[in-house]
């Protein structure tokens, strides 16, 4: 048995003006062959579990190619190009199956689906080659996706802890697949018209918390897979949003089971929508609930410039705030600006310079313009911003943060201040720079949900801070042209039927 496996992962913001090229995935982690083997083989990634079930199997295997970027802007031709052709050719060469770790919200240029286009292409070499998928809980799911490869399945958790567990059961389906031991499933999506906020995603809250818990039921009852998708809001395409889809030993299990889901989904469609704040009242409550000595740290959301969902991660309104209310002990995660890092590269540790920071990036998408804020500061620590996950999310994974340098304003608020974009999903994006977060007042995340993974056994309070950027929670705002309608809430449905 010979296996072909690969990794090709990005979640486009249609609305972010960040390049996504070639060397936005080389800065993340990009590895090929006998390389991408051991950077995965140790995680609890997808790749890592299906290189278990290879050898399991006794199957030979080819990883042409591990790529993922951090969320941003439309994947350019060229690296589009260059991910997929190394797995082409490796499925032209000759395989028994196919095990992918997908995103599902890729847009390219020249193809608004990235991923249902490589399955495609697949499939056109390979038209009765088995294939599993992975997929991210933001995956904007396609009628081409799932007509193009033999089961899939989504996280069903958010922060995503359990890529492996899914990986699992998908893998062992198509698995057995391959080795003869049971046909082909059938398969049913269920597209909503809903537009799902991704601050209303977590899978500890509802409504998400009752879609899961409505999948898991199904699979407990014997459906061999069973997912939920949020969906990804900012990407302006036509299949954005909300779906499901079931995998099942024949049509009609699936059917009904992806039926019971999406009424639970519809049904709970206004706990979808996320509720805006005004932003000095919310940080003056923060304030408030850390004066009562909680013995940790309040955390606070800036949602709205979350690079994990394809924010430029520099905007400043919210750190601006936080500032002029006078909050004290404040840790902030992370700040991107390589300009600003370079010039305390050049002054040096202990040295006091005054920083333009952040507010490199305009996002005309959305009408706003850079807005550097002027602070005077020490720089408290340089290093070259590598660290390995330790937390639940991405365990064992080595972070590539680039040259990072920790700012400190007034000895009040200390600002990691890093040359790639990273989400603060694990402490290492403190502990590696020498800050412990435990021990700090208040953390200021540039995060939504995928803190909770690092963060959340630290927090005391947790507020959600609405600022600008190209991650806001505020569906209405945004110019979309492509998507489909009508969709909830931009339009008032009340009747939907799977």
């Amino acid at each position: 048995m010979k296996l072909v496996l690969a990794m090709m992962k990005h979640e486009t913001n249609t609305f972010s003006p960040i390049v996504t090229d070639w060397a936005r995935f080389e800065a993340w982690g990009l590895y090929r062959d006998q390389a991408a083997i051991e950077a995965y083989a140790k995680t609890n990634m997808p790749l890592s579990v299906y290189l278990k079930l290879a050898q399991e199997y006794g199957a030979e295997v080819v990883l042409p190619i591990a790529a993922e970027a951090p969320p941003s802007g439309i994947v350019t031709a060229d690296a589009y190009r260059r991910l997929t052709d190394p797995i082409l050719e490796a499925v032209q060469a000759g395989c028994d199956g196919c095990l992918l770790d997908l995103h599902g919200a890729m847009v390219a240029a020249g193809t608004d689906d990235g991923e249902g286009t490589l399955l495609e292409k697949i499939r056109a070499i390979a038209p009765d080659l088995p294939i599993a998928v992975t997929l991210d809980l933001h995956c904007n799911l396609t009628p081409k996706m799932v007509g193009n490869c033999t089961a899939l399945i989504g996280y069903k958790t958010y922060p995503h802890v359990d890529m492996d567990v899914v990986a699992e059961r998908v893998g062992r389906v198509v698995m057995d697949v391959i080795a003869g031991r049971r046909e082909a499933p059938a398969m049913a999506l269920r597209q909503l018209p809903l537009l799902s906020q991704t601050l209303c995603q977590g899978t500890d809250d509802e409504p998400m918390k009752s879609a899961i818990a409505a999948c898991n039921a199904e699979e407990a009852a014997g459906l061999p897979c069973a997912s939920v998708f949020g969906g990804f809001a900012m990407a302006d395409i036509v299949h954005a949003g909300a779906s499901v889809i079931t995998v099942g030993d024949d049509q009609a299990q699936a059917d009904a089971a992806a039926d019971r889901i999406a009424a639970t989904v519809w049904d709970a469609r206004d706990g979808h929508v996320y509720k805006h704040r005004d932003l000095g009242e919310t940080v003056a409550k923060a304030k408030q609930e850390a004066a009562k000595n909680l013995g940790g740290p309040v955390i606070l959301l800036d949602h709205a410039d979350n690079c994990g969902s394809g924010g430029t991660q520099d905007v400043m309104m919210v750190i601006a705030e936080v500032l002029r209310q006078g909050l004290e002990d404040v840790a902030v995660g992370a700040v991107w600006d390589p300009e600003a890092v370079q010039a305390m590269q050049k002054a040096g540790i202990g040295a006091t310079v005054t920083l333009e920071l952040g507010g490199r990036s305009d996002m005309p998408a959305l009408g706003l313009k850079g807005r550097p804020l002027k602070l005077t500061g020490r720089v408290r620590t340089i290093t070259d911003g590598e660290w390995t996950v330790q937390g639940p999310m991405y365990n064992g994974y080595r972070v590539k943060m680039g040259p990072t340098a920790v700012f400190e304003v007034d000895g009040c608020m200390q600002i990691v201040v890093v040359s790639h974009h990273h989400e603060p999903w694990d402490t290492g994006v403190f502990r590696s720079v020498g800050i412990q977060p435990e021990f700090k007042r208040f953390l200021l995340l540039k995060s939504r949900i995928h803190y909770r993974a690092g963060f959340a056994p630290l927090a005391k309070a947790t507020f959600t801070l609405d600022g600008e950027g190209v991650t806001t929670s505020d569906n209405s705002i945004i110019p979309y042209r492509n998507l489909r309608h009508p969709i909830y809430p931009l339009d008032r449905i009340n009747d939907w039927t799977a």
